[in-house]
């Protein structure tokens, strides 16, 4: 069926391509923080690994919320893995010297500021477009960045 949103398809396509990147950005995040989880050792293991699981949690909700946004709009949201790692502007935790929290929080954290600059450059230009239900939803998103990025900075002494 279809759509009558107000939305041009163009301007949807438009959206949803930011929105897949961002969804990309959000698995890979996802993915790691999981990693993060699930390999964290030191003496602060048990803290850190409750600490991480909060953190994937939330951006498990994130990928959801996103992947849903996109079928909102009418289109298909990425669902591969070839296709998140052809998306992403994030890199992968595979080079990792060590599973210490010292050595995954500020691997985390750098990934959390691509997101916001991600997030904060894209919102106006949605916004412009007369989208103002994707803005409102990438600008929630970016605060829930911006609470996480300040959770592991907090953790950086």
């Amino acid at each position: 069926m279809k759509l009558n949103i107000g939305l041009s398809p163009e301007t949807r396509k438009v959206t949803v391509e930011t929105l897949s990147k961002l969804l990309a950005d959000e698995f890979v995040l996802f993915t790691k923080t999981r990693s993060a989880h699930y390999n964290v050792e030191g003496i602060n293991f048990h803290a850190m690994h409750l600490f991480f699981e909060d953190q994937y949690t939330q951006l498990e909700q994130n990928v959801d919320s996103i992947a849903e946004r996109i079928r909102q709009l009418g289109f298909y949201a990425p669902s591969s893995l070839k296709q998140y790692l052809e998306l992403t502007q994030l890199k992968e935790a595979t080079d990792l010297k060590d599973s210490k929290s010292t050595t995954w929080i500020p691997e985390l954290l750098k990934d959390h500021e691509t997101i916001i600059n991600f997030l904060r450059n894209n919102i106006e230009t949605i916004n412009d477009s007369n989208d103002m239900g994707t803005a409102d939803f990438l600008t929630a998103l970016l605060e829930e960045h911006e609470k996480q990025a300040w959770m592991l900075r907090a953790h950086i002494a």
